[in-house]
C-alpha cells in the first residue's frame, strides 16, 4: 500500500510538472503575441527606449514569458537590448526593409506554392471562410480588425504549408510588414482606404482555397508590389518621427 502510495505521488509530481512545463510555453507564446501586437499598432513606438519591468507592466505578464519573448523579439530584429540601458523598440529603415522585401517575395512564393499545393479540405474551407468575411465586412473593417484577420491568413498558409521550419523565418517579416502597413494606413494623408490590400488577400486566399498554385503565387507578387508601392510613398512624405520616436522634433513641435 505504501509503495502504490508513492508511485501515485510520483505520478502526480512528474504530471504537475508537464502542465507546469506547458503553462509556462504557454505564457511565453502569449507574451510574444501581446508585445508583438503593441509593435504593430505602434503603442511600443519604432525608437522607444523602456525598461524589462516596465514591458512586464505594460504586457500584464511575468518576468520570464516577458525575459522569453524579448530574447525572441531581439533575434527577430524588432527590439534592439541596450546592455545596462535596458530595451529599445527597433526604429524603423524604411531602405532596409525595402530590401527586405525583395526576401520577402521570394519566401513568399515558395510558402504560397507550397500551401496551395498541400492544402487539405480543412484549410480550403478556412481559406473561403476568411474570404468570405473580408467580402461581407471590407466597407466596415477597421485597421485592427484586418491586421487580425491578416495574422490569421498569414497563420493559415504557414499550417497549409506544412512545413514548421518556415514559420520562425516568415513570422517576423509579417509582423515588420505589418506594421509598416499600419503606419501607411493610418498616418499617410488619404491612405485609409484597406480595398487595395483586401483586394490582393482576396485573391490569395481564392487561390489558395482552389488548389490554383500559380495563380496563388501571381497572387502573392501582387501583395509584394503594393507593399512596394507603399515604400515609395512613405519614402516621401512620412514624418521621420513615426519612425523613430528618437529623434528630436523640429522647431519644438
Amino acid at each position: 500500500m505504501v509503495r502504490r502510495k508513492r508511485a501515485l505521488e510520483l505520478v502526480n509530481a512528474a504530471s504537475e510538472g508537464a502542465i507546469g512545463r506547458r503553462n509556462r510555453v504557454n505564457f511565453v507564446e502569449l507574451a510574444y503575441q501581446k508585445i508583438e501586437d503593441l509593435l504593430v499598432n505602434c503603442e511600443l513606438r519604432p525608437g522607444q527606449f523602456l525598461t524589462m519591468l516596465e514591458l512586464q507592466h505594460i504586457t500584464g505578464f511575468g518576468r520570464t514569458p516577458v525575459h522569453h519573448a524579448v530574447n525572441t523579439l531581439a533575434a527577430d530584429t524588432l527590439i534592439i537590448i541596450r546592455p545596462r540601458h535596458g530595451l529599445q523598440v527597433a526604429p524603423i529603415d524604411l531602405a532596409r526593409e525595402r530590401m527586405l522585401l525583395g526576401l520577402r517575395r521570394d519566401m513568399e512564393r515558395f510558402v504560397i506554392r507550397l500551401a496551395a499545393d498541400r492544402a487539405s479540405l480543412s484549410h480550403r474551407n478556412q481559406a473561403l471562410h476568411i474570404e468570405r468575411v473580408l467580402r461581407e465586412r471590407r466597407a466596415k473593417l477597421t485597421l485592427d480588425e484586418f491586421n487580425s484577420l491578416d495574422r490569421r491568413i498569414d497563420a493559415l498558409i504557414l499550417e497549409a504549408g506544412g512545413e514548421p521550419f518556415l514559420a520562425h523565418t516568415m513570422r517576423p517579416l509579417h509582423t515588420l510588414y505589418r506594421r509598416i502597413g499600419f503606419i501607411h494606413h493610418r498616418h499617410m494623408p488619404g491612405q485609409t482606404d484597406l480595398s487595395g490590400t483586401i483586394d490582393r488577400h482576396l485573391d490569395i486566399l481564392k487561390a489558395i482555397a482552389n488548389r490554383r498554385v500559380e495563380a496563388a503565387v501571381e497572387a502573392s507578387d501582387a501583395l509584394i508590389d503594393f507593399m512596394n508601392a507603399i515604400f515609395v510613398g512613405m519614402e516621401a512624405g512620412i514624418d521621420p518621427r513615426l519612425l523613430d520616436c528618437s529623434i528630436e522634433p523640429l522647431l519644438g513641435t
